[in-house]
């Protein structure tokens, strides 16, 4: 059961307005776009810190916004409050909508939790709250499954999305992560269609001390990743991350693109790619389920990478992922440093968004 501090009470909650749920088409993949923002100085290959708490006060920090429009406005509507009624139920409805859970979602959610209250007595102000976290976390934990690295020679992870998701910085971090677990990785600058992107993969390398394969600008990606996986077995790497260049998901010649990187990967081994890995910007709302969806069509997604939630208030998406992409959400992003890409915990996450302790 989540332990939850004991809340203040506030005067006035603004909430934010209601995402937009279509978003404005991405660039087209063959112009060049703006580099995405790079850390001054990206930390190097460290194991993570292992103090339980400090880990969970960042992501505690990072959901900061989120947690403002979702947790401090349902602790201010539960508080007191030891059963539901019809009034608090439209008023829950509305806060889970409005902080991107989906509709699909926010249903579950109200239908779970009233049967839970039916079947307990409630006997203090912080209950009916407590119970809501139990079934956030049963909700996100239906998909969840951890990223493991499986024998494979090598194991390759494609790491695909739109533009902008922050694709090659989510590699540059995993990389360390992986290099401090005592694996030997090997990057793959397969997009091609952004110089920037592979100067940025490279400076990532070169501070993680891991080799980099790329060819020049405009090079076909397939071939730049069939490169990748021989250098690895040549080198013994045993882990390819493998970037890809971003893609409009409503553009079916780009989808293509992608589809060939997977049939090529396969000359080497059929069950390559071992991992494919979407990432999606927490900032899109709900037209992430779009991407997930449309992705899912050409590739063989295994899971989701959340990235920049410190900058949105709209982390309640991950809930409407979990409902409806059939993907389990494996990292999420809350800060530029590399300790701030984690590896996702259902209730870990849920007691950081609603401003619970650590579980």
């Amino acid at each position: 059961m989540f332990r939850f501090l004991r809340k203040k009470r506030v005067e006035e909650a603004v909430p934010e307005a209601r995402p937009e749920v279509n978003v404005a088409p991405e660039p087209e993949v063959n112009v060049a776009p703006e580099p995405e923002p790079e850390p001054a100085e990206p930390p190097r290959a460290e194991a993570p810190a292992p103090e339980k708490g400090g880990l969970f006060n960042r992501l505690r920090t990072g959901l900061a916004r989120s947690r403002g429009a979702l947790g401090d406005s349902l602790g201010t509507l539960l508080l007191g409050k030891k059963e539901i009624d019809e009034s608090l139920m439209e008023a829950l409805e509305t806060q889970l909508l409005l902080a991107d859970v989906g509709l699909e979602a926010t249903e579950a959610v109200l239908e779970r939790l009233t049967a839970r209250v039916k079947r307990r007595a409630l006997n203090d102000e912080d209950a009916l709250m407590g119970e809501l976290a139990e079934v956030l976390a049963e909700l996100l934990g239906e998909q969840h499954r951890p990223f493991e690295i499986q024998p494979a020679s090598p194991f390759v992870v494609l790491v695909v999305g739109v533009n902008g998701v922050g694709k090659t910085t989510t590699i540059g971090k995993l990389a360390q992560r992986f290099k401090a677990a005592g694996h030997r990785p090997l990057l793959a600058a397969g997009d091609t269609f952004r110089a920037a992107a592979v100067e940025q993969l490279k400076l990532w390398g070169t501070r993680a001390d891991v080799p980099v394969i790329a060819q020049g600008e405009g090079a076909d990606s397939a071939s730049v990743l069939f490169d990748a996986v021989s250098a690895a077995r040549a080198r013994g790497a045993d882990v390819v991350l493998a970037d890809t260049a971003g893609r409009l998901h409503n553009k079916g010649h780009l989808m293509e693109e992608l589809a060939k990187v997977v049939r090529v990967l396969k000359r080497f081994d059929e069950a390559a790619p071992h991992a494919v890995l979407l990432v999606l910007d927490a900032g899109t709302g709900q037209n992430a389920l779009a991407q997930a969806k449309t992705f899912a069509e050409v590739a063989p997604l295994t899971g989701l990478v959340l990235t920049k939630l410190d900058g949105t208030a709209k982390g309640g998406v991950a809930f409407a992922l979990a409902k409806q992409a059939g993907l389990p959400i494996q990292f999420v992003g809350v800060g530029e440093g590399a300790e701030d890409l984690r590896p996702f915990e259902p209730r870990s996450f849920v007691a950081a968004l609603l401003g619970a302790e650590a579980p």
